[in-house]
């Protein structure tokens, strides 16, 4: 993954988020994606939960994602 930002996770002493991208995720010429990782010991090779988004479906995610931050 070609880590665009890592975020520290709240709530943990050392976890962490990383945003990327994901060339050809599932195989030759398989589109590229975002992926989003979460490691709750900065270990980037021990990833506890990790999601693909596709190009396409991003501004989805991110409407939903401001949606879900304002009933929290």
């Amino acid at each position: 993954m070609k880590v665009i930002k890592e975020i520290r996770l709240d709530g943990t002493s050392n976890g962490e988020i990383s945003v990327g991208i994901i060339d050809e995720p599932y195989g030759i010429n398989s589109d590229s994606v975002a992926s989003i990782a979460v490691s709750l010991n900065s270990d980037s090779h021990n990833v506890d939960w990790k999601v693909h988004i596709p190009k396409a479906n991003i501004d989805d995610v991110i409407e939903a994602l401001k949606a879900t931050k304002e009933l929290i």
